[in-house]
This record gives C-alpha cells, sequence and structure tokens, in this order.
C-alpha cells in the first residue's frame, strides 16, 4: 500500500480524499494557490505545497515536480482535469509515480467522444445520432450541412468536456451559429479546447450514470445508477439514486450495457457509464467520465462502499473486495449541491468571506465541504463550496429528510442558491419524480397568498425586525477629546 499520496485538487474534493487516506493510514501532500491557502484541504492535510504556476491545477508539470520532490508513492487528480489527462498520466508513469485512476491506454480513446460512440455503436450498444467529426467555431457551414442532416433540435457538445458546461441546445438553424459560439468559448476556457461536436438532442430527456468498478484482473462490477436531470446552466444540482425514471426492467437492462462498455474499453479503476434516457424508458450510450464523479457520495450512500478507498486500493493493485452479488443497494439517496450563485443576479458567482456557517446534521445526513467560519471562497475556482446528501428507506422520505436538511442548511456572508434548492425539493415535479431535463429552475414555485397563516405571520415579523434595525433612532454622542478646548471655542457662535 502506498505511503504519501498528492492530491492534485482542492475544495471538497481534496478534504474527501485527506480523510480517506487518513484513515487508511495515508500520509498526505495537498497544493494550493496563494487565494486558497487557508481552504480546509490545506489544514488537514498532513503537507502543503502552494502552487507557483498561472495554471494551477492544470500544469502537469509543476504538480509533477512537486511530486518528485516530496517523494509520493502517487497522486490522486480528484475530479479534475488531469484525472483525464493521458499525457499526465504517462508522465506520472514515466516518473515512478501511480496515478491513482485508469491507466492512460484506457483515458486516451475516452476522450475522443465520437470514435468511443462509434466503437459502442459497432457493438451493438444503442448511441444517439451524431457528428462523425468535430469542427471549430471557423468551420460553420460544415457543421450547419451536419445539423442539418442530423435533424434539429441538436446539441453542440464540448470535444473535451462532453455534457457539462461546453453543452449547447438549439432547435433551430436561426440560433445554431451564437449556440455554436457559446460552446467554442466555454470550452476553450474551462477544458481548454474550443472544438466541438453535433449529437441528435431527445426532448425530453434523463441524464443517467451508471457506476462501475474493475481492478487489474479484470474483474468487474457495477454499482448501481444515478440520475441527474435538474440543471442548472448545464451543470446538476440535484441529483438522485436510484433514477426515478427507470423501472425495474429498465434498470437491470441499463445496467449490462454499462458493464458491456465496460468491458469493451477493458475499464479499469473506478467510472461513470452516462447514458441519456427518453420519455419511453430507450437509453442510448453518451460517454464514460474515466475518473471519480462530483455526485459518487449517492453510489457510496446506497452501496456503503467508499469509492475513493476501492481507488487507492485498486491503483496498489489490489483486487475488487467483492462480485456483483455482494453489492448492496437499498434505499433511496439524494444530493443537492451548494454553490456560491446568486439567485437574484442571474446566478452570477458570488466569492467572499463566509462569516457564518451552520451545516444540518441527522441520521443518514452527510456534507462534503471545505468551507468553514470566516473562511474565504475564491473566485478563481468553481462555486460548488458543499454537497448535501441524505439517505433514507424510500423516496419520500428521503426527500423529506432533505428538504428539513436543507432548511438547517445556513450560510452567511455570500449569497448562495439554498433558497432555489429548497424550491427544486419542494416543487411537485420533483415530489412526483417526473421531471427530465427541461425542468425549469424557479426562485418561487408558490404564488401569493398560498402561503399558510402561520408562515405569512413568521414573514411579517422578520420583516418589522429588519425595519427596525434599519431604520432604528439614535442619539448620537460627541467624542470626549471634543468637549473642551480650542474644539468647542471654534465652534461658538459670534456673541
Amino acid at each position: 500500500m502506498f505511503k504519501k499520496i498528492l492530491i492534485a485538487n482542492r475544495g471538497e474534493i481534496g478534504v474527501r480524499i485527506v480523510r480517506t487516506c487518513r484513515e487508511m493510514g495515508i500520509s498526505t501532500v495537498a497544493l494550493y494557490t496563494l487565494e486558497d491557502r487557508g481552504s480546509l484541504h490545506v489544514r488537514l492535510a498532513d503537507e502543503c505545497v502552494q502552487l507557483n504556476s498561472a495554471a494551477d491545477f492544470v500544469d502537469p508539470e509543476i504538480i509533477l515536480d512537486i511530486a518528485l520532490s516530496k517523494r509520493v508513492d502517487a497522486i490522486h487528480p480528484g475530479y479534475g482535469f488531469l484525472a483525464e489527462e493521458a499525457e499526465f498520466i504517462r508522465a506520472c508513469d514515466s516518473s515512478g509515480i501511480t496515478f491513482i485512476g485508469p491507466p492512460a491506454d484506457i483515458v486516451e480513446p475516452l476522450r475522443d467522444k465520437i470514435a468511443a460512440q462509434e466503437r459502442a455503436y459497432a457493438a451493438g450498444i444503442p448511441t444517439l445520432k451524431h457528428s462523425n467529426q468535430s469542427y471549430s467555431e471557423e468551420e460553420f457551414d460544415a457543421l450547419e450541412t451536419a445539423a442539418a442532416a442530423i435533424g434539429y433540435p441538436v446539441i453542440i457538445k464540448s470535444c473535451s468536456g462532453g455534457r457539462g458546461r461546453g453543452e449547447r441546445l438549439t432547435k433551430s438553424p436561426k440560433y445554431l451559429r451564437e449556440a455554436v459560439r457559446q460552446a467554442a468559448v466555454v470550452g476553450k476556457a474551462v477544458y481548454g479546447d474550443k472544438r466541438v461536436y453535433l449529437e441528435k438532442a431527445i426532448l425530453p430527456a434523463f441524464q443517467v450514470g451508471v457506476q462501475v468498478m474493475a481492478d487489474k484482473k479484470g474483474n468487474l462490477i457495477h454499482l448501481g445508477e444515478r440520475e441527474g436531470s435538474i440543471l442548472q446552466k448545464g451543470q446538476k444540482i440535484v441529483e438522485e439514486a436510484p433514477a426515478s425514471c427507470l423501472n425495474t426492467e429498465q434498470r437491470e437492462k441499463i445496467w449490462q450495457a454499462a458493464l458491456d462498455i465496460a468491458r469493451l474499453f477493458n475499464y479499469e479503476n473506478i467510472g461513470t457509464v452516462e447514458f441519456i434516457v427518453d420519455a419511453s424508458g430507450n437509453f442510448y450510450f453518451s460517454e464514460v467520465k474515466a475518473r471519480i464523479q462530483v455526485e459518487h457520495p449517492l453510489t457510496e450512500k446506497l452501496t456503503r462502499i467508499d469509492l475513493v478507498r476501492e481507488q487507492i486500493r485498486i491503483a496498489a493493485g489490489e483486487p475488487l473486495p467483492m462480485v456483483q452479488e455482494d453489492v448492496w443497494l437499498g434505499g433511496s439517496a439524494m444530493m443537492c449541491r451548494v454553490r456560491t450563485n446568486d439567485p437574484w443576479r442571474n446566478f452570477m458567482p458570488s466569492p467572499g468571506k463566509i462569516k457564518k456557517v451552520r451545516l444540518p446534521s441527522g441520521p443518514e445526513v452527510r456534507v462534503d465541504t471545505y468551507v468553514y467560519c470566516q473562511c474565504d471562497v475564491p473566485g478563481a475556482f468553481d462555486p460548488l463550496i458543499a454537497k448535501l446528501t441524505v439517505w433514507a428507506k424510500d423516496r419520500e422520505m428521503c426527500r423529506l429528510r432533505m428538504q428539513r436538511a436543507l432548511e438547517d442548511f445556513t450560510i452567511i456572508g455570500t449569497p448562495t442558491n439554498l433558497p432555489v434548492l429548497q424550491n427544486i425539493v419542494a416543487a411537485p415535479e420533483f415530489r412526483s419524480g417526473n421531471y427530465s431535463t427541461q425542468y425549469q429552475i424557479k426562485l418561487f414555485d408558490k404564488s401569493i397568498g398560498d402561503e399558510p397563516d402561520d408562515h405569512l405571520r413568521d414573514l411579517a415579523v422578520a420583516a418589522a425586525i429588519s425595519y427596525i434595525r434599519r431604520n432604528q433612532l439614535f442619539n448620537p454622542k460627541a467624542s470626549e477629546r471634543l468637549q473642551g478646548g480650542w474644539h468647542q471655542t471654534s465652534r461658538r457662535l459670534p456673541q
């Protein structure tokens, strides 16, 4: 087993990895930038090193130099961009440092989203209709022809990011150019790659990912599925497991398809096979995320398996601790991503100092976070500051537990999306499980007058107190040093 691991990431995933390493008796080295030096992952790690690079956590040369100087055995990339960077993985191998994740020979073909879909299609796995090549913004004429051949609506996807922030939907040729421009800009800024490709859009659609785990000896299992169909600006913010859009038969078929795809690419370590599901329950392979994902706590709640621990064990050459029949998938889990996005300013990032924090607790409530009272939220990184995950025996009990936990969650000092998450979990569509990627996020789900009397009473009291505090009278008092001498004389009126 490894003795020392460098964590090439920050924030809540950095904290998550440090804690598992401590339980395993493994020393950790944390990386940080100057504005992030007070972050919790830095405080918890055994050692820490400042990154003196304009590229921060995506500078492979600097990170590898630090790893060598600290004499670490392995590097854990979290879910950062280096997690799927084949050249960085090869550089680690050449330096005698173990990369905790899939090998470069697996990551590289999976990064080519178009080739991966075509390989899966040739193996009999359903895929969505897509362009057979990628395009730059300057190749708009060819891209426009490809979009017409696929048929609208189409999705413009980043070649490096796939689904996520680099994705744009357009239902008409009229808006294609602007959608391509936006996808290229975001792809360049976030992933360093502005090339895009096209995919046929399914409306309504459901995003479902199946967690897979494989060791170096060829043993492979799945750990159930997760659904993340509620999106805000292309990013998942509320997810649940198991997927509410699938019945038992569909669920078993999508599990088997995920295993078939993992075997097709000789997958190793932890990963997620992602699918798009239509309203009839038909599913289509989308891509493989060859890393641990943000939403992995959902799977950990359902299975009681520490995925980070298993990542480390597999990278160290140990076999899977179980076979498929031993995997327990019980109850229902939900996760909300708490972000410093201001709902009243079109969800703009709102970095700053967090003055007070009260984390929710109680049975089966888990919070992954790096924030604490008086900490700073940097503006240079993703505004995700916490992940709230809950589990219960059934979906409705789980939803009620999440609703209560969100009400208990308090952050004072900078705006967050907590009010939006509360509205989503309480919305009729979510209560029924009848929602898709077309779900429209609302700041208010109720019209004025629908609130119960006691709620209106509490609002009136809060408004009155706020008004008094803002407008209360006060008696100004002059400083003692201004009470005598020339200070008073100079202010006397002529007699």
